[in-house]
């Protein structure tokens, strides 16, 4: 089963069933951001540790930062998004996906919001 969770920088994180995670920016982040039109992908097998910048958007109005949610390795980034950035518009949790990350500490999950959280927090901003 797919569990999705997320983050106060409104990044969202699915697992995956072979233990790794898909991220992508929420529809939150794509509304306040608006049309998309550029997104900086990390590198395959590049590390990062939970908070750092793995990569950027940018639309129209303004640039974002994306952060990783959870520590861990990239293990495949999404090229159609590169090919198509409007996708982070058109389907932010479907294709419009950002990277897949080999965790390297499971519990760290644990740490981010269940949807109900998410919504509160979006709710409140």
């Amino acid at each position: 089963m797919s569990l999705i969770k997320y983050t106060e920088d409104h990044e969202w994180v699915k697992t995956e069933a072979d233990g790794s995670v898909t991220v992508g920016i929420t529809v939150h982040a794509q509304d306040a951001l608006g049309d998309v039109v550029f997104v900086d992908l990390p590198a395959v097998g590049a590390s990062f540790a939970a908070k750092d910048v793995a990569g950027v958007v940018e639309s129209v109005k303004a640039a974002a930062d994306v952060y990783m949610p959870v520590s861990g390795e990239i293990i495949e980034v999404n090229e159609a998004l590169r090919d198509d950035p409007a996708l982070a518009n058109t389907d932010p949790l479907g294709a419009g996906w950002f990277f897949k990350v080999k965790l390297s500490d499971a519990a760290q999950l644990d740490g981010l919001m269940d949807p109900a959280a998410y919504d509160e927090l979006v709710k409140n901003s």
